[in-house]
């Protein structure tokens, strides 16, 4: 598996289980805390992407967290 392939399956799985959404310093403290040999400018480039890359999946909220669509207030 990638390294983006790892980042991204982590950040997914973590907005599921935080259905109220992620900001971006705690993706970061995340992904250096569970996957720590992904380089901090790569998960830094990962997470600046994370809309992006996904946007089927995930959406930034007004307040700057990021959050799966599925839990997207209607």
């Amino acid at each position: 598996m990638t390294i983006t392939a790892r980042v991204y399956e982590l950040i997914l799985s973590e907005l599921e289980i935080n259905s109220d959404g992620l900001r971006w310093t705690e993706l970061l403290n995340l992904i250096k805390e569970k996957l720590p040999d992904v380089h901090p400018k790569t998960a830094n480039g990962l997470v600046w992407k994370l809309v992006e890359k996904n946007p089927d999946k995930i959406y930034k909220t007004d307040d700057g967290k990021f959050r799966l669509l599925k839990h997207k207030e209607a």
